[in-house]
């Protein structure tokens, strides 16, 4: 008789987008209109010059799983921009989710919408039984390490920065039109203006040159009135010579 070795477990294999899901049924819809629009500005303006827009991905209101180890754990932020990851899961499929131990790079920048009801857990204020899932700031902050963190009051128009220094988040203050990220070569402000027919503060991205990212409708606004001053001043000239524009 010989003996043999006996069985060894099967390796675990941990669930990709597919298997975890986008949303649960017992979590609350979004709780007013401003959390639509103003992620959407966002996305928009994200516009990183040094990344291909193949390689940016930002989301809003999407399931972020952060534990390997308790794999039904998930933040759902208001906004959170990646650098250096392809826009399609795997190249190929919109998510579902976003995981980040399939995925390999975590957010470079958080947003979260302050309203009453989430201010404390938004900044860190709540505590939390160990066997349940710890509060956003601390799974972005220790967990998931993200660089950056914004936190905006639409109620009182406060916005807030925190950056990562060592292990924990310190405040970053805001210096003209907001806060600069060099990474991305882009920064976050607060812009008066109207957007989607509202007029009010919005977050938006800016330029190196202190520029609002413009916004797809707004930079085809732009080229169709550059092309009518164009056309105007190649009528001036015509009307000058003794030429009729309209003949």
């Amino acid at each position: 008789m010989y003996q043999t070795d006996p069985p060894q477990p099967a390796k675990a294999t941990l669930p990709t987008m597919y298997d975890l899901p986008s949303e649960h049924p017992e979590d609350p819809g979004l709780p007013d209109e401003f959390h639509l629009l103003q992620p959407e500005l966002l996305r928009l303006t994200f516009r990183p010059p040094t990344y291909a827009a193949d390689h940016v991905f930002s989301a809003s209101d999407l399931n972020l799983y952060y534990d390997a180890s308790h794999v039904q754990w998930y933040k759902r932020p208001d906004w959170f921009g990646v650098l250096g990851v392809p826009r399609l899961y795997e190249e190929r499929d919109l998510r579902l989710s976003y995981v980040t131990w399939q995925e390999g790079v975590t957010p470079f920048v958080v947003v979260e919408l302050i309203s009453p009801g989430t201010e404390a857990e938004d900044l860190g204020r709540t505590l939390r039984d160990a066997s349940k899932p710890p509060n956003k700031w601390t799974v972005y902050e220790q967990i998931l390490r993200i660089p950056y963190y914004i936190v905006f009051n639409r109620y009182t128009d406060e916005l807030q920065a925190f950056g990562l220094m060592m292990t924990r988040y310190q405040p970053i203050p805001l210096e003209g039109l907001g806060v600069w990220f060099e990474d991305a070569e882009l920064g976050l402000g607060l812009w008066e203006g109207t957007y989607q027919g509202i007029h009010r503060l919005w977050l938006r991205w800016y330029n190196r040159d202190q520029q609002w990212v413009l916004t797809p409708a707004e930079q085809e606004a732009q080229r169709a009135e550059q092309e009518a001053q164009r056309a105007e001043r190649l009528a001036a000239q015509l009307r000058a010579l003794g030429v009729e524009p309209d003949a």
